[in-house]
């Protein structure tokens, strides 16, 4: 979008309303995300939101995030969210992103302890409380999807333990498709390893990477992510965790309650009624304004 002359600009006429836009940034156990409040009216135009989200979530020339949560009303559930990821494609749903925005919506006062967000993936029930200054938030992430038509993945039957690319992968849908790969040790380069995998043909919409140690049934999983539309490794992912504890449930390595050590700390992994359900805490960084002149140089770029 090119700016002829700033001067001229209406505010409701500029996608990026320079001079007025608050965020808060938020991160669930490191996985990091800015937060635009679009309750009360939409802040960034639709059409422009793919190229902010690719400036913000950048680590030097904007804030730096995981990705863009936009908070938003919803006419079938509590709230709205959706979230564009640093390389501008919108993922259906994330783990740590709901509990960031249910810490918001909570300070906001938006919501009481019990409530439900509207996502690409369907509407998500969440439960939070606050004890001595520490929130924490239960999310019912769904049933985990094996089937290879809702993961997405090639082929029949479900996807557990096939080879690919020397490794034995086994795959899962909890509200994004994930790859989970077990392994003895944890100490390699992922970011060498994980992509033929998320890429590869076998998963039509590409396919978040978990690599997964399971030590001992009463301790917890270790686990590294390799997240799509980051196209890096996150230091957490509630999806992915919740992945991981499902298929070691899957083959036997777990039960109905799991621990998951993320790079960033832990979360709670539990299943009940075959729903999967995540627990964990979030924390805001800080809240602030975007300046008129980065929005305006923003504006600028083709």
């Amino acid at each position: 979008m090119k700016l002829a002359d700033i001067s001229e600009i209406e505010l409701d006429d500029d996608p990026f309303r320079p001079g007025g836009l608050s965020f808060t940034k938020l991160h669930g156990n490191g996985n990091d995300f800015v937060l635009i409040d679009e309750t009360g009216r939409e802040q960034i135009a639709e059409g422009e939101k793919k190229k902010f989200a690719i400036a913000i979530c950048h680590r030097h020339f904007g804030i730096g995030a995981d990705g863009v949560l936009f908070l938003t009303g919803s006419p079938r559930a509590s709230l709205g969210m959706r979230l564009i990821q640093p390389d501008g494609s919108e993922a259906e749903m994330c783990g740590n992103g709901i509990r960031c925005l249910a810490k918001y919506a909570w300070d906001t006062g938006y919501v009481g302890e019990s409530f439900d967000v509207e996502t690409l993936a369907g509407i998500i029930p969440v439960q939070v409380r606050e004890r001595d200054g520490l929130f924490w938030a239960k999310v019912n992430m769904g049933e985990p999807r094996f089937d290879r038509p809702s993961i997405p993945a090639c082929g029949q039957g479900d996807l557990i333990s096939e080879e690919i690319d020397g490794f034995r992968v086994s795959a899962v849908n909890t509200g994004v498709p994930h790859a989970v790969v077990l392994v003895d040790d944890l100490n390699f380069d992922i970011l060498k390893a994980a992509p033929s995998i998320r890429h590869n043909s076998l998963f039509p919409e590409g396919a978040n990477v978990n690599f997964v140690r399971i030590v001992k049934n009463d301790q917890p999983l270790e686990i590294r992510t390799f997240e799509r539309g980051v196209e890096g490794e996150t230091l957490s992912c509630g999806t992915g965790s919740v992945a991981a504890a499902s298929v070691a449930r899957r083959l036997g390595l777990a039960g109905d309650e799991v621990l998951v050590q993320t790079k960033g700390g832990p979360l709670l992994i539990s299943f009940e009624d075959g729903k999967a359900f995540m627990e964990g805490p979030a924390v805001t960084v800080c809240s602030g304004e975007f300046s008129l002149e980065y929005l305006w140089n923003l504006s600028m770029e083709p």
